[in-house]
């Protein structure tokens, strides 16, 4: 079945699209063997990139026509790679599936303002968008799996970096502003007392049911799934696989018209009622009270963040309380390092981190920065101003610049040889 492959490319853009009224067409515009790559596909990532580039769709055009057949390749590609993938028997590793799954839900819930936002946004449960990504997950990483394995032993010589920058250093130009930071990140988390807050909201409501409440107003009332609120909590038939465990377990053992006892997950609390059974296929429905931080979690939260702060003025190594502490479970193994970024995109993706490193020197530690992913305390591991490449001086770049162009060409003339053997068309060959 064919599942959401570009989901979370950009729920900002997916937002900015439904602000602009432009409808996402799923016409199919390519086949690859028997995958089909969809109009809606093709749109979001080209404003994805289109976004990272800082074009505007609405008034360039001409640009945003050539990123969308920019997009159609990179789906192509993809599939291909897919496609090598099942010949060589190269599978992805299940748990870098469930960790890049679980990074990615997080950015997801975090760049649409939270877990009810993202829920309405696709108009599903978080469980029902987690199903309908993973294989697209796994698709990716056997897709990247493969890639690496064929370019695995593809180096480059020093003389091979000296003739690849005379090349392109007119192009490259300069460095711009650079900084380079880790940071300690605390989550906003609930708390015991929002778990019990909670339970006691799920308890009462189960207790209208018992006493001939009508449980479809009454998940039309209180139910925290957008996804199912709507329609009464009615999720339809689904299969056990479908359901996180808890919810299986509760379900599978249910008679029709028998209501669960308070049921809790990873969103929250459940009260479950089973309407039919078909085969190995069940009709529920349920109301969910989700565990939301109370304001006590959020002054906790910020009071830990300040402990952090005191111990490393106090002298402890940031790399330790890293591990000890950080919720950021993406770059807690690389001591919180985030990355090398330069000033300007910094201003775009976290001001707040700008603001919070003004006046810092390398080495050093600002105070604690909030974000919307919860409390940070950032580390300046280094800041460069700008200036022209230097040869001597940016090797390492330069030759890290120099492998993926080669890299690329290799990869290029390998997929060259997989189309030769692969059904290809292109439903819309403007985008050829």
């Amino acid at each position: 079945m064919h599942k959401f492959k570009v989901l979370f490319l950009s729920i900002v853009i997916v937002l900015a699209m439904q602000v602009r009224g432009q409808e996402l067409l799923d016409r199919i515009v390519a086949i690859v063997d028997d995958e089909i790559i969809l109009e809606s596909e093709v749109t979001q990532m080209a404003w994805m990139m289109a976004s990272q580039m800082g074009i505007d769709p609405t008034r360039d055009e001409e640009k945003f026509i050539e990123l969308r057949k920019v997009a159609v390749q990179n789906f192509v590609t993809k599939e291909l790679l897919v496609i090598q993938a099942e010949k060589d028997t190269i599978e992805a590793d299940e748990r870098q599936v469930d960790a890049y799954l679980e990074q990615q839900m997080q950015n997801a819930i975090q760049q649409a303002g939270g877990q009810e936002k993202l829920e309405k946004i696709f108009g599903m449960t978080l469980s029902q968008i987690r199903r309908n990504y993973r294989e697209d997950i796994e698709k990716e990483l056997r897709a990247k799996a493969v890639q690496d394995q064929k370019l695995a032993n593809v180096t480059v010589s020093r003389r091979e970096v000296k003739e690849f920058f005379e090349t392109v250093k007119d192009s490259i130009g300069k460095i711009n502003d650079m900084v380079d930071i880790s940071h300690i990140l605390v989550e906003v988390k609930p708390g015991e007392k929002a778990r019990m807050e909670a339970m006691e909201r799920a308890i009462e409501i189960r207790k209208r049911l018992l006493d001939g409440g009508d449980f479809e107003a009454l998940a039309k009332e209180f139910s925290d799934d957008p996804g199912s609120a709507a329609r009464g909590g009615d999720l339809g038939f689904m299969s056990r696989d479908d359901f996180v465990r808890e919810y299986a377990e509760a379900a599978y053992n249910l008679q029709p018209g028998e209501i669960s006892d308070i049921v809790e997950s990873q969103f929250g609390f459940h009260i479950i009622q089973l309407i039919d059974k078909r085969g190995d296929k069940i009709h529920t429905r349920h109301i969910l009270v989700s565990i939301k931080p109370t304001k006590e979690d959020e002054v906790a939260a910020a009071e830990k963040i300040k402990d952090i702060y005191r111990q490393l003025k106090e002298g402890a190594d940031f790399n330790e309380l890293v591990l000890k502490y950080s919720d950021d479970m993406s770059t807690k193994q690389d001591r919180g390092h985030l990355g090398r970024f330069e000033v300007d995109q910094l201003r775009n993706m976290a001001k707040e981190f700008l603001f919070a490193l003004d006046g810092v020197e390398p080495g050093q530690i600002s105070e604690p920065v909030r974000s919307k992913y919860g409390f940070h305390i950032l580390k300046l591991n280094a800041r460069e101003s700008a200036r022209n490449i230097d040869f001597e001086k940016d090797y390492d770049r330069i030759a890290e610049l120099a492998l993926n162009f080669k890299k690329q060409k290799e990869l290029h003339k390998w997929l060259e040889q997989i189309r030769q053997q692969v059904y290809i068309e292109y439903k819309d060959e403007s985008l050829n």
